[in-house]
């Protein structure tokens, strides 16, 4: 008999369902819904790095691409055996005793703070500060040693921190707060008592300081002396956490009529989309996976004999389980990487849009077959005049920090910054630049792991860049003097996710053996040019020195390292 799941894979700007045949990983049927609410930038204030999406967004997703696949893919619903859910995070949402998106109440509808406070936002840097002081000086256990030693304001706490400060009715009627990952899966299932959903051991261990050295959560002794409200909403989390290849509940009654399916169908626990994407990928011990979009996570997994009692400073943590169950997840990332090109990108289109708005001379309809012309081609032309640009001619230094700092060692205060600009500088000569940024910056993670004795055998790349962009990926091998391998999906999280389901359905006995059943191929690799490897090293050492004028917290290295 065969059977189907289901990985639903939630990004930052839309939802992917897709059906996959277990037996080979084969993917019958996928759909794609955008975000209609985050498309128009509702709720978002971009100067002061406020992001936030509405939970309606997610379930009016949810239900539109897994009806579709269910529907289109002329497999019977019974063999559709279970789906597992990965999405961004830290993204926490506000939710009732009743476990319902406050978002979703009277009087929090259109109110910001009442929204999932999406991955990217960094409202709550001041917050984040206030975690890292108080865990150095409080006087007992150090929460954040496993979390790199740094508190981001891109995750749990901080955010939750920053909203019961700024919005005392949102505090009062959030009852308890959900990781997105969670609240989708809580969403499906049958069992609505929160107190013993299973809460995801990788959004946990990764963004809430969660370890089972100090059996699970920071302690309200901790939590109080940030604020009150973290205190009491400590009682009101979780203590133990799950990893994905478990079964968080059967499909409830409602939702298996709303997407055509059957309540036999098992939710596994949910995760988070870079995690089930290195599963998509294929990840085996000591190979870093790079998932590259709009920002990146880097995704290692290694034997806990060889962690041992060692925490890698800087990080965005290191999880007993939350990539393979049985090897400890390290994750680190940067802010922005494809967001930097973005940027550019519509830095140099607004004088064009604003020009056309005015014009004159065209209609209506040529304006906007003028701007969809211009918005395709822009990096597609400034990457092929980028690559013509030898090494030897003297390029911008640009600093990758445009959303501030992920790894290593968070700092999301910090900005961008672009030396070495002349005359002779046109737009080519800048894009270079940032594209050598993303990459010098990838760069110094690579470095931090094998300084801290992680080894770093192969590389893979998956994610939209790695798919779309020779130039950027021929460029990080030079950097990182590693060849990269791309993974073949264009969608290894759901992917990935659907790996997990698998596995939690009983269909593999474990996540290592579905992933080279089902997990992706290669379809290109890309080996470093040796005469273009010392030439970068001294670009990285401009980077390097710029870092330091910009950040003089970080140690300058000697240049003897790079020469």
């Amino acid at each position: 008999m065969k059977n189907y799941v289901i990985g639903l894979d939630y990004g930052t700007d839309s939802v992917r369902a897709m059906l996959i045949d277990t037996e080979n990983g084969q993917e019958l049927a996928s759909n794609v819904c955008q975000y209609k609410r985050w498309a128009t930038k509702e709720y978002c204030n971009a100067s002061a790095n406020q992001f936030r999406q509405h939970p309606l967004d997610h379930i009016e997703g949810l239900e539109t691409t897994i009806k579709y696949v269910v529907q289109n893919s002329n497999i019977d619903p019974s063999l559709i055996r279970s789906i597992c859910i990965d999405t961004t995070g830290s993204s926490p949402v506000p939710v009732t005793k009743d476990g319902i998106p406050l978002a979703l109440t009277e009087g929090f509808e259109h109110n910001p703070n009442a929204m999932m406070v999406l991955w990217k936002d960094h409202t709550a840097i001041n917050e984040a500060n206030e975690i890292n002081e108080l865990a150095v000086n409080w006087g007992g256990e150090n929460f954040t040693k496993y979390v790199g030693g740094i508190y981001s304001s891109e995750w749990f706490w901080a955010k939750i921190l920053h909203i019961a400060k700024v919005d005392t009715a949102v505090k009062d009627a959030a009852y308890t707060w959900m990781e997105h990952c969670d609240l989708m899966t809580y969403l499906l299932i049958d069992n609505k008592d929160l107190k013993t959903f299973k809460r995801s051991r990788c959004a946990a261990g990764h963004k809430a300081m969660w370890h089972e050295d100090w059996n699970g959560l920071p302690p309200e002794e901790f939590l109080g002396q940030l604020h009150p409200y973290l205190a009491a909403l400590r009682g009101r989390l979780y203590d133990e956490t799950y990893t994905s290849d478990l079964v968080a509940g059967n499909l409830s009654q409602e939702w298996a009529t709303r997407l055509g399916l059957t309540t036999d169908t098992v939710i596994a626990v949910g995760t988070f989309d870079a995690h089930s994407g290195a599963v998509g990928a294929k990840i085996e011990e000591n190979t870093l996976v790079r998932v590259m979009g709009t920002s990146t996570c880097d995704i290692i997994i290694d034997s806990k004999e060889s962690i041992g009692t060692k925490t890698v400073r800087g990080i965005c943590g290191q999880v007993d389980g939350s990539v393979i169950p049985g090897f400890i997840g390290l994750e680190a990332g940067q802010s922005a990487f494809g967001d930097l090109l973005a940027w550019y990108k519509e830095l140099l289109l607004w004088p064009t849009e604003h020009l056309l708005a005015t014009s004159t001379l065209l209609t209506d309809v040529q304006k906007q077959q003028l701007k969809a012309e211009m918005s395709d081609n822009l990096i597609v032309q400034l990457t092929a005049e980028a690559e013509k640009i030898p090494l030897s001619e003297s390029v911008p230094i640009a600093l990758d920090w445009i959303n501030g700092r992920r790894t290593p060692d968070a700092n999301q205060e910090i900005k961008s910054a672009i030396s070495n600009l002349n005359l002779g500088t046109k737009a080519p000569h800048l894009f270079k630049s940032l594209v050598n940024a993303i990459c010098f910056g990838s760069k110094k993670i690579v470095d931090r792991f094998e300084e801290e004795g992680v080894k770093i055998n192969s590389v893979i790349g998956i994610g939209g860049v790695a798919r779309k962009s020779p130039y950027i990926m021929q460029t990080l091998a030079n950097v990182l003097n590693k060849p990269i391998k791309i993974a073949a999906s264009d969608q290894t999280p759901a992917l990935g996710a659907a790996i997990y389901a698998a596995v939690a359905a009983g269909i593999y006995p474990n996540v290592i053996e579905a992933s080279q059943k089902m997990g992706s191929d290669f379809d290109g690799e890309y080996f470093p040019q040796l005469d273009k490897v010392a030439a970068y090293n001294k670009l990285l050492l401009a980077y390097e020195q710029l870092s330091s004028f910009a950040d003089p917290s970080i140690k300058k290295l000697h240049h003897e390292q790079y020469v």
